[in-house]
């Protein structure tokens, strides 16, 4: 790490912890805070082409290092308990060791992160609302819808600009059955409007999708979703969902590719068999239009198992196994990804794979065409600790021929984590400054749909400071 860089990340980890030490706290209205995330990851032969865009057939992605850093500085106004305005700052740089380059070195550029004003419980609780730029992870427990609207930057950012409102009814019910109606509209930015800085990534992609020179491809749409957290029986909770996303049509190289619009209907059941055991099933189907007139249709479907054990001991067992389907187009390479592959939504992320957020070959942390049956298990060990691991086989739904080989078999995707406590404050003294950390690191063994046969692999390790 360059003398410069070092400097940098010590002066910003000093300030911030001074700040905070000053106590940011007044009155309960007004409060602030900060963090500093560390991390370091190494990759080395990821199919596709990491940061390469959409349709990249199979290659040996190079040896990758480098290190993040990100700083973060929020605020908050909270009157009174209805309602809340919020407002982060983010800024990441990097030092690549390999390949070596300053793309994205200090102080590479200040974004806003978050800024929404969100009120809680009014008219008795009936009415919660939220506008403004605002975290999309894992929004209403649909994973394999909402995860990130702007992979394009990895885990910098996760946001997405939208409006949100949500009608609880369960204070009609005499048995206190949960029933909501959520509504939402979003846009997602191709290029952060809201920045400043040396712009060195100016040109950076936030949907994953255009890439090069060329970005500028938004994306936005709508939603409902009602959920029933009894259902029609009191074991079994259900969500009901429909959304419309549209894309805007973007050049890459030269060459167009066409604005999209496309319709999802889904169901997603979690049935509670026992305190211990649950299910989870989903299906999901589109239906769509491009604007050459090509009529887009795609499904997806989710079942899974899961397991914890339920104690009072800090020793805790879980288990979970399920197997993921997205359906694919064999002229996917020919026709923008397939006029009849899954469109991820806005679930384009990192929740089944890091490997796979450069792997997928139709853009990044664009998931589609795929099988997926995972299996994993680990054990809570106490308060912040946790092992996990987790492995399965990946296979193409069909063959698009973008793996460079004629077969169906993805590959065996292992995976294993370790969470752990560093420093934990004790927030019934009003301590604030906690340190945690993990490792994480994958393994890929390509089977018959590659044309490759080296395994992938991905290692991080990282420290995060919250003040």
């Amino acid at each position: 790490m360059n003398m410069k860089t070092a400097v940098v990340a010590g002066v910003a980890l000093v300030l911030t912890g001074h700040c905070a030490a000053q106590g940011f706290f007044i009155d309960k209205v007004v409060n602030f805070g900060a963090d500093l995330r560390i991390r370091q990851e190494f990759m080395e032969n990821v199919p596709g082409l990491p940061g390469g865009g959409m349709l990249q057939r199979a290659a040996e992605g190079p040896y990758r290092n480098h290190m993040r850093y990100r700083v973060r500085a929020w605020g908050e106004l909270k009157p009174d308990e209805h309602w809340r305005l919020f407002a982060r700052l983010t800024d990441e740089f990097r030092w690549n060791v390999r390949p070596k380059n300053h793309k994205t070195t200090f102080p590479d550029e200040l974004i806003v992160d978050n800024l929404y004003l969100e009120a809680k419980d009014l008219w008795d609780g009936l009415v919660y609302f939220n506008i403004g730029r605002q975290d999309m992870y894992n929004l209403y427990g649909l994973d394999h819808v909402f995860v990130d609207g702007t992979p394009g930057d990895g885990s910098r950012t996760v946001y997405t600009d939208m409006a949100r409102i949500a009608f609880t009814f369960d204070r009609f019910e005499e048995d206190g059955a949960d029933r909501k109606l959520d509504f939402f509209a979003l846009h997602n930015w191709d290029d952060n409007p809201l920045r400043w800085g040396t712009r060195r990534g100016h040109h950076r992609s936030l949907s994953g999708f255009g890439g090069g020179a060329e970005p500028d491809m938004d994306d936005w749409g709508w939603g409902a979703i009602w959920t029933h957290r009894e259902g029609a029986v009191k074991w079994l909770p259900y969500q009901v969902f429909f959304m419309q996303k549209r894309t805007d049509a973007f050049r890459r190289g030269g060459e167009k590719h066409p604005a999209t619009r496309r319709e999802l209907l889904g169901i997603k059941l979690m049935p509670q068999l026992t305190d211990e055991l649950s299910l989870q099933l989903e299906a999901m189907g589109q239906v769509g239009k491009n604007s050459n007139g090509d009529w887009l249709s795609g499904w997806s479907s989710y079942a899974g198992v899961n397991w914890k054990r339920k104690t009072d001991s800090q020793f805790k067992p879980f288990a979970s196994a399920g197997v993921h389907f997205m359906s694919g187009d064999k002229d996917a390479a020919k026709e923008d990804g397939g006029h009849h592959a899954w469109d991820p939504m806005w679930s384009r992320g990192v929740n089944d794979s890091e490997i796979f957020l450069y792997g997928t070959h139709y853009g990044m942390a664009w998931w589609s065409n795929m099988m997926f049956l995972n299996m994993k298990g680990g054990v809570e060990l106490g308060p912040h600790h946790r092992v996990s691991a987790a492995a399965g086989p990946m296979f193409a739904a069909v063959d698009d021929g973008l793996g460079g080989d004629d077969g169906h078999f993805k590959g065996m995707l292992s995976q294993l984590r370790y969470d752990f406590p560093i420093l934990v404050a004790d927030k019934s003294q009003g301590e604030r400054f906690e340190i945690f950390g993990h490792v994480y690191a994958e393994l890929f063994n390509p089977g018959d749909y590659f044309a490759t046969d080296k395994p992938a692999w991905f290692l991080r390790w990282q420290v995060e400071f919250t003040f």
